[in-house]
C-alpha cells in the first residue's frame, strides 16, 4: 500500500526549475533511499514530503490526501542536529515525547524517553548536553527525537553526511536495526551509494536535471554488514550498476571541451632541470623519502608523530597515502610541500633536497583557500603569471582557461569564488594546481569536504587531467575506493604516534581509469579488501608492524 505519492510534481525557485514531472510512490513499511548529485533536487523533494514546501505543479499525497503542511505523522531528521544546547540528551528527547503524549503521566513519559534513548544506544549519556557529545552521538539524539514523535514516516535529509566514515557506518547500522525492529516507513536522502545499499529496499536516482531516473530494488539479505557484503556477488553487481548509471547521467550533463593547451614552459623547468630532463638518470627515484621523522616539542617531552618513513617514487607515479585519523598522512605531505620542517631524515625531489615551499610542488588542500573576492580565472591566474614569465599574456590566459575548462568550469570562469559551492571552489583549486605545471602534485584529502557523488565527479576530473600531464602525485585520503582509483600504489600508514608505513599495495589496474570501469574489473574488490583488512586491523589502535 502506498503511503506517500508524487503525481507529476514539479518545483522550482524563480526561473530555476529543480524537480520536473516527478512520479514516485513510497510503500508502507518500506525503506527508500534517494540518490543524486548536488543540485538535483534531493532536499527539495524531502521538503515536499515533509510539507515544508508546496509543489508548483502536481500533487504530493499522504495516504491518498494532499499534503498541505508539516504534520507529526512525518518526522524529519536534518543534516544538522538542531538540538537545544541547554538541554540534556533526555531533555531534548522529552520535548518530542511531551508534545505527542500530553495526557500521559510523568512516569510514563519518563519511561518513553528512556526507551528512545536506549534505542539509539545513549543510556550512558542521558544526562549530557550536546556540547559534551561527539557528532555521531548528537545525530543519534536527533534520530531518537524523531522516533519519539511516533511518526508513520521518518524523513532523513542526509543525516550522516557530517560524520566521519567510521561513525557514519556505525550510526547507519543502528538506523537499520531500529527500522528492522519497528518497520516504520523511512525515506533517506543520501549521496553515498554504499549507505543506500546497506539500508534501503529500493534506491531511486534523481537525475541532474531534476527528473526521476532509474529505480533499483535491493534484494540483499538483512542485516547487511558492510565488510561481509564486499564478498556478495549481488551487492557487487548492484553497486556497479548504480555507479554506472550515476556516472553516465553525470557525464551526459558535462559541457564539451573547446580549448587547447599552449606550448609554454614553466619557470621551474629552467634552467636546472631543463638541461637534465631529457635524460635524467634519477627518473626511477624521482622522489625519495629517507628515514623521515617529525618530532614536536611538548611540555612532557618530544613527541614523535612520524618515524622512519622510507619510500621512493619514480617520475610520473601516482601514490595514495591512506590511514586512520592521526596517523601522520598530512604531516608527511606538509613536509613534502616544504610547509613543515623535517625533524630528521630527508626528502629529495629530482635530485635536490626539499627546502621550503616552491611552485614546483603544487598543493591542493581539503579547503581550496581561494581569494573570495576574485573570480575563478583571477584565482588561477595569480600562480600562472608567476610560473610562466616568458609566456605572453595571451598564452597565460590560454593556460588558465584550458585547465578551468578541464575541471568543468568553462561557463563559470568569471564567477567570484565567494559565490561558488564547495565543489566548484575545489575545482578551481585543482585547476590552479595543474596550471602551475608542477614537478610534484600534492593532494591533502582534496575531496574530504564534499558529498560522495561530487567526490566521484571530481575524482574523474582529476584522473582525466592527470592522464594528460602524468605529473608525479601523492594524494592523502581516508577513502579506500578513492585510493585505489587514483593510485599506482596504495601506501598504508600505521596509527600514530610514531606512525610509519605499514603496508604497500601495488594497484595493477589498467589506465586510463574510471570508477565505472574499475567496478567491472575482476581484481578491483581484491585490492579493496586488502586495504580494508589493513585499516580494520588498525581501527582500534593496533601497534605498528614492520612495513610489508
Amino acid at each position: 500500500m502506498s503511503i506517500l505519492e508524487f503525481r507529476n510534481v514539479s518545483k522550482g525557485f524563480g526561473d530555476h526549475p529543480v524537480l520536473r514531472h516527478l512520479d514516485l510512490s513510497v510503500q508502507e513499511g518500506e525503506f527508500l533511499a534517494i540518490l543524486g548529485f548536488s543540485g538535483s533536487g534531493k532536499t527539495t523533494l524531502i521538503n515536499l514530503m515533509a510539507g515544508l514546501s508546496m509543489p508548483d505543479k502536481g500533487q504530493v499525497l499522504f495516504k491518498g490526501k494532499p499534503v498541505t503542511g508539516p504534520g507529526p505523522e512525518r518526522g524529519l531528521v536534518f543534516q544538522s542536529y538542531a538540538l537545544m544546547p541547554w538541554l540534556t540528551v533526555a531533555g531534548n528527547i522529552a520535548l518530542a515525547v511531551d508534545a505527542v503524549n500530553p495526557k500521559v503521566s510523568k512516569a510514563e513519559r519518563a519511561a518513553l524517553v528512556a526507551k528512545y534513548i536506549g534505542m539509539v544506544g545513549l543510556a550512558h549519556a542521558a544526562d549530557r548536553r550536546p556540547a559534551e557529545l561527539s557528532g555521531g552521538m548528537r545525530q543519534r539524539v536527533a534520530v531518537a527525537r524523531a522516533l519519539a514523535m511516533a511518526p508513520e514516516v521518518i524523513l532523513m535529509d542526509e543525516p550522516l553526511s557530517a560524520l566521519d566514515a567510521l561513525t557514519r557506518a556505525n550510526v547507519a547500522a543502528e538506523i537499520e536495526a531500529i527500522w528492522e525492529a519497528d518497520r516504520r516507513t523511512v525515506v533517506l536522502i543520501t549521496n553515498d551509494v554504499d549507505e543506500a545499499l546497506v539500508l534501503a529496499d529500493r534506491i531511486a536516482c534523481l537525475n541532474p536535471d531534476g527528473t526521476l531516473g532509474e529505480v533499483f530494488s535491493t534484494d540483499l539479505p538483512r542485516p547487511r554488514e558492510r565488510h561481509a557484503m564486499a564478498e556478495n556477488d549481488s551487492y557487487k553487481r548492484l553497486r556497479a550498476a548504480i555507479t554506472a548509471y550515476l556516472m553516465d547521467v553525470g557525464m551526459a550533463a558535462k559541457a564539451a571541451e573547446t580549448r587547447t593547451m599552449p606550448d609554454v614552459t614553466p619557470r621551474h623547468a629552467l634552467p636546472r632541470a631543463y638541461a637534465k630532463a631529457s635524460a635524467s638518470p634519477i627518473d626511477a627515484r624521482y622522489l625519495q623519502f629517507s628515514q623521515l621523522h617529525k618530532v614536536y616539542p611538548t611540555p612532557k617531552g618530544p613527541l614523535t608523530v612520524v618515524e622512519d618513513v622510507n619510500l621512493t617514487l619514480h617520475k610520473g607515479e601516482f601514490i595514495s597515502l591512506i590511514g586512520h585519523s592521526g596517523c601522520g598522512k598530512s604531516t608527511v605531505l606538509s613536509m613534502t610541500a616544504g610547509l613543515n620542517p623535517i625533524s630528521k631524515g630527508a626528502i629529495k625531489l629530482d635530485g635536490y633536497h626539499v627546502e621550503g615551499a616552491d611552485p614546483e610542488r603544487a598543493v591542493v588542500f581539503q579547503s581550496p583557500n581561494l581569494f573570495p573576492w576574485l573570480s575563478a580565472m583571477e584565482n588561477v591566474a595569480i600562480g600562472v603569471d608567476k610560473v610562466y614569465p616568458k609566456a605572453t599574456q595571451g598564452e597565460r590566459q590560454e593556460v588558465v582557461e584550458y585547465y578551468l575548462e578541464r575541471v568543468g568550469l568553462a561557463d563559470h570562469m568569471d564567477r567570484p569564488a565567494a559565490d561558488m559551492s564547495n565543489g566548484m571552489r575545489q575545482r578551481v583549486g585543482i585547476a590552479r594546481a595543474f596550471a602551475l605545471s608542477p614537478k610534484l602534485l600534492l593532494l591533502d584529502e582534496p575531496f574530504g569536504m564534499l558529498d560522495s557523488l561530487t567526490r566521484w565527479e571530481l575524482q574523474e576530473v582529476l584522473m582525466e587531467v592527470w592522464s594528460r600531464t602524468r605529473v608525479t602525485a601523492i594524494c592523502v585520503t581516508h577513502d579506500v575506493d578513492e585510493a585505489i582509483l587514483l593510485a599506482d600504489r596504495v601506501v598504508m600508514m600505521t596509527n600514530g604516534p610514531r606512525a610509519t608505513i605499514g603496508k604497500i599495495t601495488e594497484v595493477k589496474l589498467p589506465r586510463p581509469r574510471t570508477r565505472k570501469a574499475l567496478l567491472d574489473h575482476p581484481d578491483y574488490y581484491h585490492y579493496r579488501q586488502e586495504v580494508m583488512d589493513f585499516l580494520e586491523e588498525y581501527e582500534h589502535g593496533a601497534k605498528k608492524k614492520e612495513a610489508a
